[in-house]
């Protein structure tokens, strides 16, 4: 391979989730490395969008699943065109067409695994037998996958990328966005960002808010996502003022000034706690459950505090903890934009480069 390689990266999800935005975020990082980066992805997915401006090639196809004749035709047309020193992949109904194909014509393969999902059969001994290279995005998962019987020596961890020139403080933000909420400067405001679904802890996340409401007035909520329990959420809400439930915001990153904390207080695992790493990359400390990889995410009594997952009085205590305590909110705040640059993009294509060509 040569001194800087040419990629193909496949994803053809229309989403614009986490597998999504990793693969925006670390495509357009190898790029601005040196690398020759290509992606197939969707012609009207978040991966398209994203991309336009970033200095990669988009190729256009679509995989319903694993066995669609659209995708494979173009996938296939992609490696002959491209003729990629690697292919890449990040969902699991793309793994079997990405290993057949690019082992046919030659082609080296690397596969990025985002989600904690039991693995079908097929899937583990593709991950376990097939000749690839298999990126986790976390230590927690590599575990997962291990427990799952794919072999220790299989799995590496590829650290999940933010882009830090994205996620900076914003104090005009801060000071508009409080004033349209109707904050006082001495509110105390908890931000949740992501899917409002019971395994994210959303419903604990409102008990422990009221709790501590009922304690310190001063204490908000602020509500930014949707999802499964949406409806449920919001009815249980809407005679509380205190709470600010304003939905999906694009781009949500200056909310992360507009808090005073960041919460992700999930119940159930998540491979990794990326809201968490971009709101201390805007200097917001996190609290963050002791949960699947979201102690990964930030640094414990550093720049965010680690909370049992589920206990409800632990985290109004804390909640209350930071509101009184200006010193250590600070404090927190100040370590976390230190420990968000472990993450920084460039930091992390340069490290997934020099993987490949080893």
């Amino acid at each position: 391979m040569s001194a800087a390689p040419r990629l193909l990266w496949v994803g053809t999800n229309p989403g614009g989730g986490g597998t999504e935005t990793h693969m925006i975020t670390l495509s357009r990082a190898l790029a601005e490395q040196g690398a020759e980066v290509h992606c197939l992805v969707h012609p009207q997915g978040r991966i398209a969008q994203a991309l336009g401006t970033a200095p990669v090639t988009r190729h256009f196809g679509v995989f319903r699943n694993s066995a669609d004749p659209g995708g494979i035709r173009a996938l296939r047309r992609a490696i002959r065109v491209v003729q990629p020193d690697w292919v890449i992949g990040s969902f699991s109904k793309e793994y079997w067409p990405l290993a057949l194909i690019s082992r046919s014509e030659g082609r080296r393969l690397a596969l990025f695994r985002h989600m904690d999902l039991r693995l079908k059969p097929s899937t583990r001994w593709l991950l376990s037998r097939w000749p690839l290279r298999l990126f986790a995005i976390s230590a927690y998962l590599r575990e997962r996958l291990i427990l799952q019987g794919v072999p220790a020596e299989r799995v590496e961890v590829l650290a999940n990328p933010l882009r830090l020139a994205d996620f900076q403080r914003d104090f005009t933000a801060r000071t508009r966005q409080r004033a349209a909420l109707g904050l006082a400067d001495e509110d105390f405001l908890v931000g949740f960002a992501g899917a409002w679904h019971r395994g994210k802890g959303v419903f604990m996340l409102a008990d422990a808010i009221d709790a501590a409401h009922a304690t310190d007035a001063r204490v908000h909520g602020l509500w930014l996502g949707g999802g499964a329990h949406e409806a449920e959420l919001r009815a249980r809400l809407e005679d509380k003022p205190w709470h600010h439930l304003l939905g999906w915001q694009d781009p949500a990153t200056p909310w992360y000034s507009v808090m005073d904390t960041l919460a992700l207080p999930s119940i159930e695992p998540d491979t990794f706690g990326r809201v968490c790493l971009e709101a201390q990359a805007c200097a917001s400390p996190v609290l963050g459950a002791a949960m699947g990889g979201i102690p990964e995410s930030f640094a414990a009594d550093r720049s965010g505090l680690l909370l049992p997952a589920g206990e409800w009085a632990d985290w109004r205590d804390a909640i209350l903890r930071l509101a009184a305590d200006v010193p250590l909110r600070e404090g927190l705040a100040g370590a976390g934009p230190d420990y968000a640059r472990r993450f920084d993009a460039d930091v992390i294509a340069r490290d997934f480069l020099a993987t490949l060509l080893r």
